[in-house]
């Protein structure tokens, strides 16, 4: 009789254009197809027949280690310079718990169409992930009638280099921006077009054009004189319109340092970033907090430059 091994849920490898894995993958979901039907009426009979018209791929979700994950960041980097939007083959391996192969996921031609990182916090005690969302054209599935190879367990020293609390905001002319407490997260998107043809049942997925989101962040009162004199001269109400936006606009970056704020691992770049929100916290009476302001920055475009330390050139 043969007998096989319960898959461990917390056992699991991804696997990248056949790279080995370098960062430690905290979850990962999806990647499996989903019939689209219609629901038709026959004549006078009240039953409704369905069938299948169309087909589609739900996007893989990973959320993997910011700092030990060197190839997702190079990829991150080229898909948002525009210069890398070909797809990529991958493999999702689940292992028993003997950590032996019991099923593998594969998929093909996939986009990077959606980055998150976390919120940039200086009280955060969390570790630092970033969620990627992965649109593939097509995905096999194979479980496998006797265990395979052993699944690595990752566990990359550059992963305890970096926690939400350790970074640096810079903005031209407002050196105060270093002491911002917190940054929301943020998702950068790239926007797809699906074209179904009468020959394949799956389309072909085309990228179309990155988005870049508005960053909101939380800043003392104390060091927000340099923010509120760039809203008076940039958001003018009563007196009239303000400067122009390209006088306006500036250039900066969001540092992530090692836990000790000594090294920058790597940074992302933000290009021509505008002001367009400026308020106070709401106040409550008896609170002991820190007073702090609330500021909204739209950016027209990020980039990533990566260190020596993360493995970039």
């Amino acid at each position: 009789m043969v007998t096989r091994n319960s898959y461990a849920a917390g056992h699991f490898e991804l696997r990248i254009d056949g790279h080995e894995p370098t960062a430690f993958v905290r979850s990962v979901e999806g990647g499996w197809s989903r019939a689209h039907i219609t629901d038709d009426v026959i004549g006078s009979n009240r039953l409704r027949i369905k069938q299948i018209t169309s087909v589609e791929i739900d996007p893989i979700t990973v959320e993997v280690g910011l700092t030990g994950s060197r190839d997702m960041l190079r990829w991150i980097q080229r898909s948002w310079n525009g210069s890398e939007h070909q797809g990529r083959n991958g493999q999702i391996t689940y292992a028993d718990f003997d950590m032996r192969a019991m099923f593998e996921h594969q998929f093909t031609n996939a986009l990077l169409v959606e980055t998150t990182f976390p919120a940039l916090d200086g009280a955060s005690r969390e570790g630092g992930y970033i969620t990627c969302k992965l649109q593939p054209e097509s995905v096999a599935t194979n479980a496998l009638s006797t265990p395979g190879a052993r699944i690595q367990g990752v566990a990359s020293a550059l992963q305890k280099m970096w926690t939400p609390a350790a970074f640096r905001i810079n903005i031209d002319g407002i050196p105060d921006m270093r002491f911002v407490n917190r940054l929301d997260p943020f998702t950068v998107t790239l926007q797809t077009k699906k074209f179904h043809t009468g020959r394949h049942r799956l389309p072909e997925i085309v990228p179309l054009q990155i988005k870049f989101p508005n960053l909101t962040g939380t800043i003392s009162l104390k060091y927000a004189d340099s923010l509120i004199r760039w809203h008076k001269e940039y958001i003018r109400s009563i007196e009239g319109a303000g400067i122009k936006d390209t006088a306006a606009q500036k250039h900066g970056s969001i540092e992530f340092l090692s836990s000790d704020r000594s090294q920058t691992l790597f940074q992302i770049n933000l290009t021509e970033v505008g002001l367009t929100h400026l308020c106070v916290e709401p106040a409550k009476a008896n609170a002991e907090q820190i007073k702090r302001l609330k500021f909204e920055l739209y950016v027209q475009k990020m980039s990533v430059e990566g260190s020596g330390l993360m493995g970039f050139a």
